[in-house]
């Protein structure tokens, strides 16, 4: 199974709708198309031989490897070293369409010899709707067109393309200062081919893509520590976004594995309101306002559209469109990344319950003071009916934040976060003068609070716990001192944190909770959680600790990739595992960053 490369050797492209993953040897393994959460056209990552792939790389295995993004951009330049010469492949994705929906993307590839001679190989192997449909090829000297039933895709290169069987390849030597391009571009059923690239519209085009990144990137307000990796996680947070609703997903891919050859490989492509809120949240932290703008009138379509309706206000995840049909099969003719089976497609948690999402909703809106002041009537109103529903409802066993498949509980998390709901409601409320029921919420908060020190409470760990009458740990209660449930350096909570350093953390790194203690239904282990890594370092700093707070962060470091990414788990031997890059990572990564960063220029001062 080492045919497949290690999760982290990967760089991430993007136009703001989908994104592509390029590997360290210059092949794209994961694509979906025409977006984010459509079936894909490249997946050798979860099947090595049948998923499809698009290679654009030096011939020779006799050499080095390097890559690296554009400085603040989301392009990714592979390089290739070898005595006899010197090549890199430049790939990118232009944003083009912005927040109008399209079924054409495109996926810019330019290959150049920088010194010496070159000899670069083509192979492009698409196999549409996860490899289970057929497609058939018109190969014409320079474009290839690759026809499937609802689907057409264009290969255009500015050198000669031939035919291998219903695919393509290529080989071409380049010597130092030449440089051609390959471009593939998808479309609907029956959709014409684009113009065929120019060396010198391609070059313009580059350089556009970097200046609209490096804009973008200037905008934050972040000017502290850390400032590379915090700007690395923006960017990727927003190529994680889906321009046309605001909405952001929680990770690029689907299937990636937390245990490599074990059953816990879920599709990531859609959007949490919890995993979106923080996001936000997070942005907003760096001075990014359009992107909390775009998802809090996604979040306030979302609960418009169940009004009237019995149940929940929100259901916990979504299609980026609202679409909240995320029916869960398994993709039976993939064999997994390295084995790793099943492969899923879709979500069966949707129509789990998680109570905490109103509290992540309601923190990332209450840092948007901008955004809820500019929101119309109606959308505060259906705001106020879903904590009008929480009051009478947070009471009850839920699914809890890691959606396990093992049973409700009365999650300690998700009592913490009906408190942040109402806890931000009323200040909201208060602040902009809008029509509430307080009452009912303040009564409601301070019984969730009274709750959860008597229940949620255990003498023997001398802690929080993850549910009542449990004296399991969990590190998702690490944001305790952040929504302020508990304040950073009080007795209770340093005791909690005490006890999560004892149980939880192992060399820096966190576990979210061990399933051991607390079975979560499902077969197999997991890697350290670098979410729960982030967290710890926030909670850390805001408790004083600094010095072990900022070893803590700048060992997290050495566990991103080379391009400065994160997936969503840590193995034993320091790997990365679970889809990728994760939105949760980053998100946290970023708030770790700006807490920690204030707290050291505090002491400075």
């Amino acid at each position: 199974m080492d045919r497949y490369p290690p999760i982290a050797d990967h760089g991430l492209v993007g136009d703001l709708q989908t994104t592509a993953l390029v590997s360290s040897r210059g092949v794209i393994d994961w694509f979906a198309a025409p977006r984010f959460d459509s079936p894909s056209i490249f997946a050798s990552l979860l099947d090595h031989d049948g998923g499809g792939h698009f290679l654009l790389a030096p011939e020779s295995d006799e050499g080095t490897w390097r890559q690296l993004y554009y400085p603040d951009t989301a392009i990714v330049v592979t390089r290739f070293m070898s005595p006899d010469g010197v090549g890199e492949t430049v790939d990118y994705m232009p944003v083009l369409h912005g927040r109008t929906a399209t079924d054409r993307h495109t996926l810019a590839r330019v290959i150049r010899a920088v010194r010496g001679t070159v000899r670069f190989s083509l192979e492009c192997r698409p196999r549409f709707d996860y490899a289970r449909a057929s497609h058939r090829l018109d190969l014409a000297d320079r474009t290839a067109t690759f026809r499937a039933p609802g689907a057409t895709a264009f290969l255009q290169a500015t050198f000669p393309l031939e035919r291998d069987g219903q695919d393509v390849r290529a080989s071409i030597t380049l010597t130092a200062g030449q440089a051609e391009a390959a471009v593939f571009t998808t479309g609907g059923e029956g959709s014409a081919a684009p113009p065929p690239p120019e060396r010198e519209k391609i070059t313009e085009e580059l350089w556009e893509q970097v200046d609209y990144w490096q804009k973008w990137v200037r905008t934050s307000r972040y000017h502290g520590r850390w400032a590379e990796m915090v700007y690395r996680s923006a960017i990727t947070l927003k190529l994680l976004t889906y321009a046309p609703s605001g909405a952001p997903i929680a990770a690029a891919t689907m299937g990636l594995p937390e245990q490599v050859g074990g059953e816990r490989n879920w599709d990531y492509r859609y959007t949490w309101v919890r995993d979106g809120s923080l996001s936000v949240r997070a942005l907003l932290d760096l001075g990014f306002v359009e992107e909390a703008t775009a998802f809090t009138h996604w979040l306030g379509a979302r609960l418009r559209a169940h009004e009237g309706r019995d149940g929940e206000p929100l259901q916990i995840m979504y299609r980026v469109d609202g679409d909240p049909n995320l029916t869960e099969e398994v993709l039976e003719h993939f064999e997994g990344y390295r084995g790793s089976y099943p492969v899923r497609a879709g979500n069966a948690a949707m129509d789990q319950l998680q109570l905490d999402i109103y509290g992540e909703a309601l923190y990332g809106l209450s840092e948007a003071r901008a955004v809820v002041a500019q929101a119309d009537y109606q959308g505060w109103k259906a705001l106020s009916r879903a904590l009008d529903w929480l009051a009478d409802s947070w009471d009850r066993p839920d699914e809890g934040i890691w959606e396990t498949r093992g049973g409700r509980q009365d999650f300690t998390y998700s009592r913490v976060m009906c408190w942040a709901a109402f806890d931000r409601g009323l200040k909201l409320a208060t602040e902009f003068s809008r029509p509430a029921n307080t009452a009912l919420w303040t009564k409601a908060r301070d019984e969730v609070l009274e709750q959860v020190m008597e229940r949620g409470w255990s003498d023997q760990e001398h802690s929080l716990v993850q549910h009542y009458g449990s004296h399991v740990l969990d590190a998702s209660l690490l944001l305790v001192p952040r929504v302020g449930f508990l304040a950073p350096r009080s007795p209770s909570w340093l005791s909690t944190l005490d006890a999560m350093d004892r149980v939880l953390v192992s060399d820096s790194l966190v576990y979210r909770y061990d399933p051991a203690a607390s079975p979560d239904g499902l077969r197999g282990s997991e890697g350290t959680f670098s979410l729960c890594t982030f967290l710890y370092v926030d909670a850390l700093a805001r408790a004083g600790r600094l010095p072990q707070a900022r070893y803590t962060f700048e060992k997290m470091h050495t566990y991103a990739n080379h391009v400065g990414l994160f997936a969503e788990e840590i193995g034993p031997s320091g790997e990365q595992l679970g889809n990728f890059p994760q939105a949760f990572t980053h998100l946290s990564l970023i708030m770790a960053a700006t807490t920690l960063n204030e707290a050291l220029d505090a002491v400075r001062r």
